[in-house]
């Protein structure tokens, strides 16, 4: 900057004017260009960390969306289990109390209900923060927006259930079905309880039309849940085989 300075003193007391303004005019050109060439590598440092910052948001994502799928895939594989639980209990409806067997009793009272976690934290936050601007692909940022409306579907589907289950079976099950049964009958013990104590009527627990109501609930509402699951699982596939492509 001092030789600069220093050339243009020289050339203003010389008189070269014209000199002067060409001397000038192209130190404004290689400021400007010498500007110019800083933006551009401020932008090229902006877009690679920006890309560092995307390649994260989609590990992270990917990663949670394959957890879910393994989830649905066991669900779907065991809501038809359920399902068919549930239509041989309601077949036992009407029977004989000498027809309903061990068997038939363990299915009639088993009410297990598996504990379904499917992770949504990375897309929420994803959807929610100015993360979401760093996805460049319009349709991954459409797939993306929609995914948590579907998991919020499912998970409150999955809530009712429980409902159904832990608000309406359960008592009713407390009502006609003694836990003496479960004690075993191979030990002395608990002989007088088994003898004195209240008996288990599952006669009357079949016939009950609260029973009958509360089944036929869960069964409906396990249909649609398992609809659920097949849905959420193709939309996971859509998002992951959209992930990969950007990755790549």
């Amino acid at each position: 900057m001092k030789l600069f300075r220093k050339l243009r003193k020289n050339l203003m007391a010389l008189g070269k004017f014209k000199s002067y303004t060409l001397y000038a005019l192209g130190e404004i050109i290689l400021i400007v260009i010498g500007i110019s060439i800083a933006w551009k590598i401020n932008d090229l440092n902006d877009i690679r960390k920006n890309h560092i910052v995307e390649y994260k948001i989609y590990n992270n994502l990917n990663e949670e969306l394959n957890s879910n799928l393994n989830v649905l895939k066991g669900l779907i594989d065991e809501y038809p289990e359920t399902i068919t639980a549930i239509e041989n209990t309601l077949n036992y409806v009407g029977k004989q109390p000498n027809d309903i067997t061990a068997g038939a009793k363990d299915t009639i009272i088993n009410i297990a209900d598996k504990d379904v976690n499917l992770l949504d934290s990375s897309i929420n936050s994803l959807v929610s923060t100015t993360k979401f601007e760093f996805i460049e692909s319009t349709e991954l940022k459409d797939l993306i927006a929609v995914y948590p409306n579907k998991i919020s579907i499912f998970k409150e589907q999955d809530a009712k259930i429980k409902t159904i289950i832990s608000g309406r079976l359960k008592p009713v099950l407390e009502k006609y079905i003694s836990l003496v049964d479960m004690l075993p009958n191979d030990n002395s013990k608990y002989a007088h309880i088994k003898t004195f104590g209240n008996k288990s009527d599952y006669s009357a627990l079949l016939a009950s039309k609260e029973y009958q109501n509360t089944m036929i609930d869960r069964l409906l509402q396990t249909k649609i849940q398992l609809n659920n699951a097949k849905m959420l699982r193709g939309k996971t596939k859509i998002l992951i085989t959209k992930l990969k492509e950007e990755l790549n």
